[in-house]
């Protein structure tokens, strides 16, 4: 498939998801109630609509956050939740709800932010050491890594009787998104978004620091605007939904092995097909137990899981 096909058939796909997503709930909505029922208007307004715009702003954000971690790490096995990008949003978060409890959203969000740049930072450099002959140890570094924040996460929540608030984050839903409470979102669509233009300078990033001195770029310049769009994204995903799995690991894999390492074209597609995974198994928890719903970040885990595994054993096939 030509990367035009490709790119139509998911504006196609997740055009269908959308329209499915609006109609999809507890409470049924026909066409016409829009017109003559105020009601149905509302609930449509208020709940419906910011629900699906906000998983579309979600997929498509991370997916792309995953493919600059990717580039800034140098290595396909990791995404903000697999790297303590995640771990240590939540982390900024809990110390912030400890020291000021009753901050609004937006210092929650820049908390949250500053605490994810570190983390992703720490993780950048300690992955730096490491033989690049061997480049699984980077993701077990990442794993090892996160699962110390989390574990310092947990810790603090359990014994500031938090774990309840906690759990927000970890298991990422949009069950409680409605219109006032998912308004950041556009913020991390807005920073995905202005990757597309340093698209050029952060393949040259990719490959390597000499490389990139070499070809004039200004290294350290690009990194931190890598850095800080993948930690807004990140940080404001965690705070506004919790932590969605994989998004940032299968997506920028499946798109590369499809349509090759071109990042300005891969871009947009990896932003389209986020939003279709995300919204896909949005739908797929709303539906398997209608009327109640699955967390998006289980369904995520176990087809997340399942696509990974697929992915390492799979020869990639790339666009001619």
């Amino acid at each position: 498939m030509t990367p035009r096909a490709t790119f139509a058939s998911l504006c196609c796909l997740l055009a269908l998801l959308s329209v499915a997503s609006l109609l999809v709930g507890a409470q049924g909505i026909a066409p016409t109630d829009l017109l003559f029922d105020p009601q149905a208007r509302h609930l449509f307004l208020a709940g419906r609509l910011p629900r699906t715009l906000a998983v579309i702003l979600t997929g498509a954000s991370l997916a792309v956050a995953g493919l600059i971690m990717q580039i800034l790490a140098r290595n396909r096995f990791v995404e903000p939740a697999t790297a303590g990008t995640a771990q240590s949003a939540a982390l900024g978060i809990v110390v912030l709800t400890l020291a000021a409890p009753g901050l609004p959203m937006i210092a929650q969000m820049a908390g949250a932010t500053l605490a994810a740049l570190t983390g992703t930072a720490v993780f950048l450099v300690m992955v730096s050491r490491l033989p690049v002959q061997q480049p699984m140890l980077v993701p077990l570094t990442g794993l090892v890594y996160g699962g110390v924040i989390g574990a310092a996460v947990t810790f603090l929540a359990y014994e500031n009787d938090l774990l309840q608030f906690v759990d927000t984050w970890i298991n990422g839903e949009f069950s409680a998104i409605v219109r006032g409470r998912y308004e950041m979102l556009w913020i991390a669509g807005l920073a995905a978004a202005l990757a597309y233009l340093a698209a050029d300078q952060l393949t040259i990033v990719g490959l390597g620091r000499d490389a990139a001195v070499n070809l004039g770029l200004g290294y350290r310049q690009v990194m931190a605007l890598g850095l800080l769009a993948v930690s807004v994204v990140t940080a404001i995903t965690v705070v506004t939904v919790g932590m969605i799995p994989f998004v940032g690991l299968v997506v920028p894999n499946i798109v590369s092995r499809l349509q090759g390492d071109n990042l300005r074209q891969a871009l947009p597609r990896v932003a389209l097909a986020g939003a279709v995974l995300v919204l896909g198994c949005d739908l797929l928890g709303r539906l398997l137990r209608y009327p109640h719903e699955i967390p998006v970040g289980t369904v995520l885990g176990v087809i997340g899981a399942g696509v990974f595994l697929w992915l390492l054993n799979v020869r990639p096939r790339h666009a001619g």
